[in-house]
């Protein structure tokens, strides 16, 4: 439809609002720079937390092994507490035996040697000398064959561990009688009950000491 201005005036015309123009280039930086803060707190967050819990673990893995060393601490002690106490027990069984080694060597020695001289035939003992354990014997026969007889005797005997002969010869001082003088040790052996030395020593024949000149 066609409208004519009669009036001659000249119509004014709408005014047009402005429009604003939005600018989105500068949001866009600010936009990744608050997106990269964002992802840096978490990936600190993330290290933090990892760190933080390494850190209690490692904690509790000191704390177990001081728990582990003050066990072992007490372990020691009380492993060092018992050597003590076995040393000291043990100085005194070796106490007890020195004592029994010296009973052996006393009266029931001499009286095992003596029964055993004088049932060994033609043998009779001039010296006997102890030192320790260790016992020195010489003496004279009528033959070699009772010297073997009596190294014999006094190996059943149970008291000895160990009986050598050092010197077995014929005398020459005595020539109106053959005789032969010797020379023994013997290791004194531990003590033992008396029964078994009992079954240990030999029966021999009754002695026949030859009469010594003077």
């Amino acid at each position: 439809m066609i409208r004519i201005n009669l009036l001659g005036q000249t119509r004014p015309k709408a005014s047009r609002r402005p429009t604003m123009a939005v600018d989105t280039g500068g949001a866009m930086p600010v936009a990744f720079i608050g997106a990269g803060v964002l992802v840096g707190v978490l990936v600190l967050g993330f290290f933090y937390y990892t760190w933080e819990k390494q850190l209690t673990e490692e904690n509790n893995k000191i704390k177990a092994l001081q728990i582990q060393k003050t066990e072992l601490e007490q372990t020691k002690q009380q492993v060092e507490a018992f050597e003590k106490q076995k040393t000291v027990l043990q100085q005194r069984v070796n106490t007890i035996e020195q004592l029994q080694r010296d009973r052996t060597g006393g009266q029931d020695l001499l009286d095992m040697v003596a029964n055993t001289v004088s049932r060994t035939e033609n043998l009779w003992l001039t010296q006997m000398t102890r030192k320790g354990n260790s016992l020195a014997m010489d003496g004279a026969s009528a033959s070699i064959n009772a010297v073997a007889n009596f190294i014999t005797a006094l190996k059943r005997s149970g008291y000895f561990q160990k009986v050598e002969i050092l010197e077995s010869k014929q005398d020459d001082k005595n020539q109106a009688v053959q005789t032969y003088v010797f020379q023994i040790t013997a290791e004194i052996a531990p003590p033992q009950p008396a029964q078994a030395r009992v079954a240990n020593t030999p029966t021999l024949s009754a002695a026949k000491t030859p009469a010594r000149k003077g």
